[in-house]
């Protein structure tokens, strides 16, 4: 497995409140977590820099070759709980952090399959040669809501001015509701991780078509651009694993 990330600041915000890390086990497969954070001056940044490093900390500490699914999914499920209590424990200690939370996508890939934990509007793709892209997540957001009751189309939900309320988030609740999904994973697959920042200036149709000429760090850096030439209002992150 190989891992590429991008993120960028974008045109707009005086900050970038996203946050990524990734690794490679020794085993060959791989792990991601890619963060979103909320609040603005209220600590977004400092939200999804506690995630990262705290889930990135208990994928490390007990993940290990020949895990079972079962295994596997409590390892990411526990570690995003306990990022969840870390995060909400930062806001009570400092009151200025008050409101503050993250969106939060986890990835561990290897052994032909992908297990995908997520809460919020950050989303996980599958870029497959012979079927093109597929969004493995759902977002949890007011304007998916929408979308699922046939209020609004695809389209309209990426213009919506509502489109950054999310539903869910790290931070907010004393327990996250999170979803979990695995899949196949098979040879040439790959697995791309964004937040909003990309999701909401490009559709899938943009992504594959550039996933179909590109890969590695050159599909990271093409799909930030373009990001940033549609409008670049937000912070964009780009997690990519390649198997």
């Amino acid at each position: 497995m190989k891992i590429y990330s991008k993120s960028d600041i974008g045109l707009v915000r005086k900050l970038n409140e996203d946050a990524c890390r990734s690794g490679v086990f020794d085993d060959g497969s791989a792990w991601a977590v890619v963060c979103d954070g909320m609040g603005g001056a209220n600590g977004g940044d400092v939200a999804s820099g506690i995630a990262v490093e705290k889930i990135a900390a208990g994928i490390i500490a007990v993940c290990r070759a020949g895990m079972g699914d079962g295994e596997i999914k409590s390892a990411v499920t526990g570690a995003i709980t306990r990022a969840n209590a870390a995060v909400r424990e930062k806001a009570k200690d400092d009151a200025s952090l008050t409101g503050m939370g993250t969106t939060v996508v986890v990835a561990v890939v290897g052994s032909g399959k992908a297990h995908i934990a997520h809460a919020g509007d950050s989303r996980a793709y599958l870029l497959s040669p012979g079927s093109g892209i597929r969004q493995l997540t759902t977002d949890h957001s007011m304007v998916q809501e929408m979308v699922d009751k046939g209020d609004i189309t695809k389209q309209q939900a990426r213009i919506h001015p509502q489109k950054n309320i999310i539903t869910r988030a790290l931070g907010a609740e004393p327990s996250i509701r999170i979803d979990y999904l695995d899949i196949p994973f098979s040879q040439d697959d790959r697995l791309l991780i964004c937040t909003d920042g990309l999701s909401n200036y490009l559709d899938d149709e943009q992504i594959n078509a550039e996933a179909q000429k590109l890969d590695g760090d050159g599909l990271t850096a093409k799909l930030v651009a373009m990001a940033k030439e549609a409008g670049g209002g937000d912070n964009i992150t780009v997690t990519l694993i390649e198997n």
